[in-house]
């Protein structure tokens, strides 16, 4: 009961926590993105770019910046990696795509995926930060130029937005995370993740606290509809 009740109470009382999916092909400089974020949001210092190597699978990265919580999911970019992305999109708060700004050859295979992850039901209303990464080399292609090409503004139902950064030297970064975690405070699709995690949790503690036969349980002292109404009202008033 213990466990349960802590594990309740970090719930409800902890910082808004946001899962972001970090998307784009191959080479366009993902996992250097996400131990740069390592490095300027935490005390944890980042693997090196040289250390590097191309992701096979998921890595995760977790910071805090502007009072919450943000768990990244690294994704490998290989044309045959691609197709577990979409296993992680349904509880994805927003998509963080990056883009090799760099390389102007493989825009148009850039374009196409990004595409096909907006096609996707599962990521309706999520906002998305285009990151033009690899400013630091000569040659890179804009923010706007990146953001025409893509046709940010032709977006309809979410917010998006285009910076221009790199991921090796950290420029760029803190705005573009700054618009992200705004993004996802105002976005409708928080709100519809947090109805489904609050609903989830109700329906948990209400099987915990009345199991047939626990004569232990807190049902003894609480009817059950004033119990679920506790949980739920204790939740709106943190979150006001």
């Amino acid at each position: 009961m213990f466990s349960l009740l802590y594990g309740l109470w970090k719930y409800l009382f902890s910082k808004a926590e946001f899962h972001v999916l970090i998307l784009g092909i191959d080479k366009a400089g993902k996992t250097t993105l996400l131990e740069k974020l390592k490095t300027l949001y935490s005390d944890f210092e980042g693997l090196p770019p040289d250390r590097i190597v191309p992701t096979v699978g998921l890595n995760i990265g977790r910071i805090e910046a502007h009072k919450s919580k943000l768990i990244f999911w690294d994704l490998g970019g290989q044309l045959g990696l691609r197709t577990i992305w979409e296993k992680y999109y349904e509880e994805a708060h927003a998509i963080l795509y990056v883009v090799d700004a760099a390389s102007e050859s493989r825009l148009e295979d850039t374009k196409s995926a990004f595409e096909k992850v907006l096609r996707h039901h599962d990521l309706h209303g999520a906002p998305v930060l285009i990151f033009a990464n690899k400013q630091d080399l000569e040659g890179a292609v804009s923010a706007d130029e990146i953001a025409s090409f893509l046709n940010l503004k032709e977006l309809e139902g979410r917010q998006s937005m285009a910076v221009a950064i790199s991921a090796y030297d950290g420029t760029g970064i803190r705005e573009g995370v700054t618009w992200l975690v705004d993004a996802m405070r105002t976005c409708r699709r928080t709100q519809e993740l947090k109805q489904r995690a609050d609903a989830a949790v109700t329906m948990f503690c209400y099987g915990a606290f009345f199991q047939v036969g626990n004569q232990q349980c807190l049902a003894s002292t609480l009817s059950s509809s004033f119990a679920v109404n506790l949980l739920v009202r204790m939740k709106m008033i943190i979150a006001t």
